[in-house]
């Protein structure tokens, strides 16, 4: 029988996989056009994220901001929102940076619209 050392032993384990949190839901949902506008705009993500090293802006059509407060965790860390003015009827930009609890850094953007 041959024997195996403790080092090929430790390639045979595989480390743990490092995570990124990813945007996997929102609400409004991505791309959506609905009728009546939302008191916050909610991100869900794959992983936790650190809600002082991450960012939710949103935008209307001009590029001025319609946050109406800070962004904050949601039950837990994989759920983060961001309270927003009354928006008015028009085309909206949602700009997030997260950084997850194993500190990855992730970004994106997607829009949603208000009105028929």
């Amino acid at each position: 029988m041959k024997r195996i050392s403790w080092a090929a032993c430790g390639l045979l384990i595989s480390a743990p996989a490092f995570a990124h949190a990813f945007l996997d839901g929102a609400i409004p949902r991505v791309g959506s056009v609905i009728p009546t506008a939302p008191a916050e705009v909610q991100l869900h993500f794959t992983q936790g994220v650190e809600p002082d090293f991450s960012k939710i802006e949103v935008t209307d059509d001009a590029g001025a901001s319609v946050v109406a407060g800070a962004a904050h965790s949601v039950r837990d860390k994989t759920n983060f929102a961001v309270p927003i003015k009354q928006l008015a009827p028009g085309n909206y930009t949602v700009i997030w940076h997260a950084t997850s609890v194993d500190t990855h850094k992730t970004q994106g953007k997607f829009h949603f619209t208000v009105g028929p």
